[in-house]
């Protein structure tokens, strides 16, 4: 493994930085959360057309740079750092993957040029708002638990007759669910006895599809809920006995890589705010940041945005450690913003300080593809440390 970034990849990080810090700033942040699309569309539209953001790792066939899962990995670095709310992850991390994967060729020359030049946005809708469960990061989602099961529960498809889909439940907490033009939708069908959980296109303008924006944690992480009743769908690739769950298990492991970067772009811009602050903030007639006890707090949080990175940029070349790396940027993510409110004293705990904005992040974030522990568990169950697993976690105590 060669650890040195080329000069491309330093220069993808260094425009879209200076992009980020002239045009999305806090109060640009605020305005954008607040939105009906919950982004910035002008801004979207600026680093899709002119940095080509959503298709950085869209094959080159498609309209994409072709580039790999580093180069979106630093991408969302930078947007973690300024907390830019934007279509990315849902849509070049979640989506576009899986249509690659799984669509047809006819598919796949539909969607993806649209998504690489972002004039179409996407997100993944899993059943009980399970992303972390569908996605294989917190558990075998093979097992039947997070898409509601086959005889009833989650949601259900069937054959409209004339070679569509019709599908019918619900999915909360999904990510831009409420802005997406198209919905990937995982749904169940086959009846009980033969049930199985295949992938849906669903278009924004569907009949029988409503979606609501929620109430989130973290503005700059929209969520809404899904209702499909009769909605009209379409299956994504064939209904072939493709291997849908290992397709999502697999978009999983590098969503998890670019999840942990973007966490450590987060827990860096944290860091940096309390540093400056440290030291314009004076007691007793000195800067805060020369008290030795503040020095040695600052000094654990720089090792573990260190530690994390390094676990980030590794999982980025190796998808396999994608699920540790988010464990471990989640965490530091999450030490960090507590930190940089207690280090900022009265003010960090005020609604017109950013700082609060970073907490609420590293918090939505385990809720949504955590939590920490359980990441960390499932890990280790598959790679048989504690015995062997099963659909339903591991089994302790058995040996391998």
């Amino acid at each position: 493994m060669d650890a040195a970034f080329t000069a491309e990849q330093d220069e993808i990080r260094r425009t879209l930085r200076d992009l980020l810090t002239k045009h999305a700033g806090p109060v640009e942040v605020r305005a954008a959360v607040r939105t009906t699309e919950g982004h910035d569309p002008a801004l979207w539209h600026r680093l899709a057309q002119e940095l080509g953001l959503p298709g950085l790792a869209i094959a080159e066939e498609y309209g994409g740079a072709g580039c790999t899962a580093t180069e979106l990995a630093l991408a969302c670095e930078e947007t973690g750092r300024a907390l830019l709310p934007s279509p990315l992850l849902a849509t070049a991390v979640l989506a576009a993957p899986l249509i690659a994967a799984l669509g047809t060729p006819e598919q796949r020359a539909e969607l993806l040029p649209r998504i690489a030049d972002g004039t179409l946005t996407a997100t993944l809708a899993v059943p009980g708002g399970s992303m972390a469960a569908a996605l294989g990061l917190t558990a075998d989602n093979r097992a039947a638990a997070w898409a509601g099961g086959g005889r009833a529960g989650g949601i259900q498809a069937r054959p409209d007759g004339g070679g569509g889909w019709r599908l019918y439940g619900e999915a909360d907490r999904v990510l831009d669910g409420h802005s997406a033009g198209f919905l990937l939708v995982a749904a169940h069908t086959g009846g009980y006895p033969r049930s199985r959980t295949l992938l849906f296109l669903v278009s924004a303008e569907a009949e029988g599809l409503a979606r609501t924006r929620l109430t989130s944690m973290d503005e700059t992480r929209p969520l809404a809920r899904i209702e499909l009743r009769d909605a009209a769908a379409r299956l994504l690739g064939a209904d072939d006995g493709t291997d849908v769950c290992g397709a999502l298990a697999d978009t999983g492991s590098r969503a998890a890589a670019v999840l942990a970067a973007e966490a450590v772009g987060a827990a860096a811009g944290a860091l940096e705010q309390t540093v400056a602050y440290v030291k314009e903030r004076e007691q007793f007639g000195r800067a805060i940041g020369s008290f030795q006890a503040v020095k040695h707090r600052l000094a654990d949080l720089y090792v573990r945005v260190e530690a994390a990175r390094s676990a980030a940029y590794y999982a980025a070349w190796d998808a396999a450690a994608g699920p540790l790396a988010l464990a471990q940027a989640l965490e530091a993510a999450r030490i960090v913003a507590g930190e940089a409110v207690q280090l900022h004293g009265g003010i960090g705990f005020t609604w017109e300080h950013e700082a609060h904005l970073y907490v609420k992040r590293a918090a939505a974030d385990e809720l949504l593809f955590g939590p920490v522990h359980r990441l960390r568990d499932h890990a280790a169950g598959r790679a048989g440390l504690f015995g062997a697993v099963t659909a339903d976690g591991p089994v302790h105590g058995v040996a391998v």
